[in-house]
């Protein structure tokens, strides 16, 4: 019997852990970086700075930002931002997130280093 109430508490524990990253914002923590909801790694800009994205036009097109819905809501390190075209982006402590075109499965990081200004995000 102590050893079901073990395990019961040690996966609650464990779900409130992970769900603590992901509540509000659609990312999670895989293998040390954030994701977006299909697993594909988010990144971060150098160049965006004060909460505001320097990534618009043909930028964009190459490095999709990781959109908001109007009804998504700020929690934790994840704000939104308003890009300039009026559209909202999930940020995590101020840095808008990203998602990188060449990366082709979950897993690849293929933008990290690029240009020396985009890094994979880290939780």
């Amino acid at each position: 019997m102590k050893i079901n109430k073990l395990i019961v508490a040690l996966c609650a524990a464990a779900l409130a852990v992970g769900g603590a990253l992901a509540a509000g914002a659609p990312v999670k923590a895989m293998d040390g970086v954030l994701v977006g909801a299909k697993g594909m790694t988010l990144y971060t800009f150098d160049k965006d700075a004060g909460g505001k994205s320097a990534c618009n036009g043909p930028c964009a097109g190459n490095w999709p930002p990781l959109m908001a819905a109007a009804t998504d809501a700020a929690s934790g390190d994840f704000s939104i931002i308003t890009r300039d075209d009026g559209s909202k982006q999930w940020a995590q402590k101020g840095k808008p997130l990203y998602y990188w075109v060449k990366d082709a499965k979950p897993g690849d990081k293929t933008g990290d280093g690029f240009n020396n200004v985009w890094h994979v995000a880290k939780p």
